[in-house]
């Protein structure tokens, strides 16, 4: 997850815009129920651009994603939708939100993944309400509301220290670890369909980043 050569990368992206032809590869164009990247990437950030958004923001981003933004893009065509875009708003340097939802001020807190994470969740998922286990409707309407109130905390604390980096489809999103133990590690949220919050394995930016363009080449070469 350390230092990765960038060279070509921006090229290589914009060639796959002239060669998906068929627009095969997911999530670039305008189909299966999102809006799609169309290969485009966002200009490059400066140095002092980046170094802005993280003293905003009190965080070191991982290696191999500071020097994406330095010398590919601020974000863009990527996997699934697109990456987020790291940009300056009224409010500062804030990440788009794609409905992942960043929270930004949580991004300097250790992100809290690994097993303490998965007894939290399994032990939420537990209590979740069963309408079979209320005398009428309107209890259970007001317990399950109640548990999703606690859910919508818990995810916030789930996602402390991490930027979500792209919507995959289905309300799966992606993640990207920027302070902890497990900075650098990119992982997937499937709660919408009834996942977890789980880490891809030891899997880094530049890893799953390169990994779809390499595959969104093979696609468009199959395609003709």
């Amino acid at each position: 997850m350390g230092a990765v050569n960038w060279s070509g990368v921006r090229e290589r992206v914009e060639g796959l815009a002239r060669a998906d032809k068929t627009r095969k590869v997911f999530g670039a164009w305008d189909k299966h129920g999102g809006a799609g990247h169309h290969f485009g990437l966002a200009g490059p950030l400066s140095e002092a651009e980046v170094a802005e958004a993280e003293v905003q923001w009190g965080v070191s981003l991982p290696v191999d994603y500071r020097a994406f933004l330095l010398e590919v893009g601020a974000g863009g065509a990527g996997p699934g939708y697109g990456l987020t875009v790291l940009g300056c708003a009224d409010a500062g340097w804030l990440w788009s939100d794609p409905g992942g939802g960043t929270v930004h001020e949580r991004l300097r807190f250790p992100f809290p993944g690994g097993e303490e994470s998965a007894r939290v969740q399994a032990e939420h998922e537990r209590k979740e309400p069963v309408e079979s286990g209320f005398e009428d409707e309107a209890a259970f309407r007001e317990a399950y509301r109640a548990w999703l109130v606690e859910d919508e905390r818990l995810f916030d604390w789930f996602s402390s220290g991490a930027v979500c980096l792209s919507h995959e489809g289905c309300g799966y999103f992606y993640w990207l670890v920027v302070s902890g133990p497990q900075q650098g590690q990119v992982w997937l949220d499937e709660g919408a369909g009834d996942g977890r919050f789980s880490p891809l394995g030891d899997v880094g930016f530049a890893d799953w980043y390169l990994d779809w363009v390499e595959k969104s080449e093979a696609v468009v070469r199959r395609a003709g």
